[in-house]
């Protein structure tokens, strides 16, 4: 066994990338399945305790006055299991295949009023622990408080000194764990006094029983009856969501079909009869959308950062895409700790060139010269915001001794992946991108003299775009979300990820949507200022997913204390900023998309 943030832990992981990414991992949607014979051995790694409201205020389990052997030898952890906060030491447990123990000792204990006070303080605030046998989770409670009557008002708390295992197994594996206090008493942590000593007596049993259940994945997560059983589909969600972006679909075909389709008759018309007229003035009685024909594709400020944005908005499509299939072809196992976050470390590099493929070529395209710039500004638009706000969640988790914090060895892993995989990548996607970039080939020609845009009402000022574009987006994922809060952040498991699947695309395509009809509202009222309004007007979704987690944090969740609440904020803050990336980008290649097919369309001289 290897200790926890030891470097020769890591030394022979690091050259093949894979390995390093997915560590000691037997692959996505693989069973670690270990094959016994009667009589061995089975380790009881213990693993962390935490707050049962907090999921992500995690401590190591050794840091509790509890049965501790003399020298902790920790088990060598996967990238994933290390960012998902696991920390697995051996223990004292002593569990054999197929052997039944009644009441045996564990140790003996002398705690002093400081260790019973620590104790005391972990048993009132829920305080759960984390074990596992084989790779399979086993979860309870540290101790047991009751709070009863008015007057006169009774607390009681107590400690479980005695621990029932139940195990299942099939032939040689080993399919379930539990644990239990279900006909144990409670050891009184009550009434002692400041210079008194508690003396303990740990006990723990074992229990096995074969089961006709062949394989772990059969099992439902919450059969343990610890944390709640997986989510079931939620019809109101998938409902509320096909009705709106049936109605927007519906909303944007009227446009197209018929608005657009008699402003194009219209507006050819006149120019046919101005055509066969004089012809002295080509805007002589034009209004709405094609009289700013000159100007609408007029190239707009700060197109790096523009560039920047798309970039690695469109990385993030493609890593949340590719995550959620990945989740719908089983690669994902429950029992595996931590294998999203290494397929999404792994993803996330591995995209990169995405990013600076689609910056590079569009600033090219745009006639951006400053392309070295551009790439070092897209690479540093995500990361530089992420980096900063992980420092101050891991600060404060370093600060609290959290299992959350991060060893210095997995820090240094983390920042050779960016170095050498994620920035390369970006560099080369970016001189692929200018390479392979064509002109920008606009319909219409612009003219050097900007066009004066006429006073907007107020129904057409950007606050009110941004309002109904991130509004409507919000409102169809607005019922899932709190589903996928409840997992992140709560005890849910999710596994409806077809259903995921669905919304993500019902996400996408209501964005798509509404920026083409806002664009469109936009331009009637000859603004040609599209570029970025387009990008901030369902960009903004990620504002109300901010909104919402603070809605959820106060309303929906019993979390507290410094160590979540820095990190819940943190991270969703960090998440809306990703949404804004990525229905940013929808939008805005929406809107371009829509521009050039009207204007494509539109007869000018």
């Amino acid at each position: 066994m290897t200790v926890v943030g030891n470097p020769r832990s890591w030394s022979c992981q690091w050259l093949p990338i894979l390995i390093l990414l997915l560590g000691t991992d037997h692959g996505p949607g693989v069973e670690g399945v270990t094959h016994y014979k009667a009589g061995d051995p089975v380790i009881l790694y213990v693993n962390k305790v935490g707050p049962y409201h907090n999921p992500q205020e995690t401590y190591h389990y050794y840091q509790l006055p509890v049965c501790c052997p003399e020298k902790i030898r920790h088990k060598s952890l996967s990238l994933g299991e290390v960012l998902d906060g696991d920390r697995m030491a051996e223990s004292l447990y002593e569990i054999r295949f197929r052997e039944n123990v009644e009441k045996r000792i564990l140790c003996h204990m002398q705690l002093s009023s400081a260790q019973v006070e620590q104790l005391r303080q972990a048993i009132e605030e829920l305080y759960y622990f984390e074990f596992v046998v084989d790779d399979l989770p086993i979860r309870g409670f540290v101790g047991y408080m009751e709070e009863s009557g008015f007057l006169p008002h009774s607390h009681k708390i107590g400690l479980w000194t005695h621990l029932d295992f139940h195990l299942e197994f099939h032939g040689d594996r080993i399919i379930f764990a539990n644990v239990s206090v279900r006909d144990v008493k409670p050891h009184s942590l009550d009434g002692l006094r400041p210079d008194e000593f508690l003396g303990l007596t740990h006990t723990y049993s074992v229990r096995w029983s074969e089961t006709s259940v062949e394989r772990r994945s059969d099992r439902r997560r919450g059969d343990d009856g610890f944390f709640p059983r997986t989510l079931e589909i939620h019809w109101l969600s998938i409902i509320n969501s096909m009705v709106l972006v049936f109605l927007l679909v519906g909303f944007v075909a009227v446009i197209l079909m018929r608005v657009l389709r008699n402003d194009l008759a219209r507006y050819n018309l006149d120019e046919e009869m101005t055509s066969a007229g004089s012809g002295d003035d080509f805007d002589q009685g034009d209004n709405g959308w094609k009289i700013i024909h000159t100007d609408v594709f007029r190239f707009p400020p700060y197109r790096g950062l523009l560039c920047a944005v798309l970039g690695v908005g469109a990385q993030f499509l493609a890593l949340g895409t590719g995550i959620i299939v990945m989740a719908l072809l089983g690669m994902f196992n429950v029992h595996r700790h931590g294998a999203i976050n290494s397929a999404a470390i792994l993803l996330y590099a591995l995209t990169c060139c995405i990013s600076g493929y689609v910056s590079s070529h569009f600033y090219r395209q745009i006639g951006g010269e400053r392309w070295v710039w551009n790439i070092i500004l897209t690479t540093s638009l995500f990361s530089v915001p992420f980096f900063l706000t992980w420092s101050v969640v891991n600060s404060v988790h370093w600060a609290n001794g959290s299992t959350q914090a991060l060893p210095a060895t997995t820090i240094l892993l983390l920042l050779t992946v960016w170095l050498l995989v994620g920035f390369p990548l970006t560099v080369i996607g970016g001189i692929f991108g200018k390479n392979n970039a064509s002109p920008f080939d606009a319909p219409c020609r612009t003219k050097n003299i900007a066009r004066e845009i006429p006073p907007q009402p107020w129904y057409k000022s950007t606050g009110i775009h941004m309002t109904v574009g991130g509004f409507l987006p919000f409102s169809a994922i607005s019922v899932e979300l709190y589903y996928i809060f409840a997992t992140v952040w709560g005890r849910e498991q999710y596994t409806l990820y077809g259903i995921l699947f669905f919304v993500f695309a019902i996400l996408l395509s209501v964005g798509a949507c509404i920026s083409i009809a806002l664009t469109y509202f936009q331009l009637s009222g000859e603004d040609y200022r599209w570029w970025w309004r387009s990008v901030l007007s369902v960009g903004s979704t990620g504002l109300f997913i901010f909104l919402y987690s603070v809605f959820y944090y106060a309303r929906r969740s019993n979390m507290s204390g410094a160590v979540q609440t820095v990190e819940f904020f943190g991270y969703s803050l960090l998440t809306g900023y990703v949404f804004f990336l990525m229905l940013g980008t929808i939008s805005f290649f929406s809107s371009l998309k829509f521009i050039r097919y009207i204007y494509v369309n539109l007869k000018m001289d």
